[in-house]
């Protein structure tokens, strides 16, 4: 199992540490708030800690659960504190209409992330294209990007460890068309689908 810190005491920080706690991981949650940390922590059970904002993380992979713009000033914060980590940025930066992002150059949120993170740290961009109430009761494909392969693999086996199944979708410059996609399920969401109850996958028609 792996050892995971969430920066972030949100929705998502609850919802993936669920699953976290229930696959038998090790779980820290880090928050400005430090009583709302305490509070998720407390929630969560299954031994899971608080760290200190700033501090180096206990966990060797470390969850991003932050709104897009609060994502690279917090990385940046924690500097140093971040090295040799693997850093998960799960974030979707869309724009004020929910139809586009809110970066106008080919780049993404992680890729923002991996300039301002310590040279030994590793970025995957992950979990973005999954609605929170999916990943609550459901059994969505995970996409996954990134430019270190043993971090994918440590990334691909903590979320095998949820129930889920990781799909690698290529170099963190990916990420950009991730957050795409994500800009895709909520078109869907409003449009095709028409709900909020899916999930992008992909099926194997080879056999």
């Amino acid at each position: 199992m792996s050892s995971i810190s969430f920066i972030g005491t949100g929705n998502m920080a609850r919802t993936i540490g669920t699953r976290a706690v229930a696959g038998g991981n090790t779980v820290e949650i880090i928050g400005r708030d430090e009583s709302k940390a305490a509070d998720l922590a407390h929630a969560l059970g299954g031994g899971t800690t608080t760290g200190k904002w700033g501090a180096v993380p206990a966990g060797d992979i470390v969850i991003a659960a932050l709104l897009y713009d609060a994502v690279v000033p917090a990385i940046t914060q924690f500097g140093d504190a971040l090295a040799g980590k693997v850093i998960v940025e799960i974030s979707n930066p869309f724009n004020a209409t929910f139809d586009g992002l809110a970066h106008s150059e080919e780049t993404s949120i992680a890729q923002e992330v991996a300039k301002v993170a310590p040279a030994d740290a590793s970025v995957v961009k992950a979990f973005n294209t999954i609605f929170r109430n999916v990943l609550e009761k459901g059994r969505p494909d995970v996409f996954i990007a990134g430019d270190d392969a043993p971090a994918k693999a440590d990334v691909a086996a903590f979320i095998k460890s949820l129930g889920l199944r990781s799909l690698d979708v290529g170099g963190l410059k990916m990420a950009h068309w991730l957050e795409g996609a994500g800009v895709v399920t909520v078109g869907l969401a409003g449009n095709g689908v028409g709900h909020w109850d899916f999930a992008l996958g992909a099926n194997d028609f080879s056999g």
